[in-house]
């Protein structure tokens, strides 16, 4: 099981983006990697293909940044926080906030 799933809001660790805030739009297959709303933008010389409906131009869109320089940020507590795991009475596993004990999981 990941630390980090789709929907969670994440704190960048290291590059560019270092300390900024953003939403988690995917993940990639291999589990490795995170693309992230907003952050660590690429820009793209697009060529024009009507068949697809593409206009060229230079284009914005987010590249993936590595899960280990990312730390996902407690609903509860709102602080970035490392990741448990617990196992509920009804056998349920969920994450929980290492800080406030408190479970990330919806």
């Amino acid at each position: 099981m990941l630390h980090i799933k789709r929907d969670d809001e994440v704190l960048v660790l290291t590059g560019k983006d270092r300390g900024k805030r953003g939403k988690v739009l995917r993940i990639s297959s291999g589990g490795e990697r995170a693309v992230v709303e907003n952050l660590n933008m690429l820009r793209r010389h697009t060529r024009p293909n009507p068949q697809r409906n593409i206009k060229g131009g230079i284009v914005e869109k987010e590249s993936p940044v590595r899960l280990s320089n990312l730390m996902v940020i407690c609903r509860e507590c709102g602080k970035p926080t490392r990741v448990g795991f617990k196992l509920l009475t009804d056998g349920q596993k969920v994450r929980i906030c290492k800080k406030c004990e408190g479970t990330i999981d919806k």
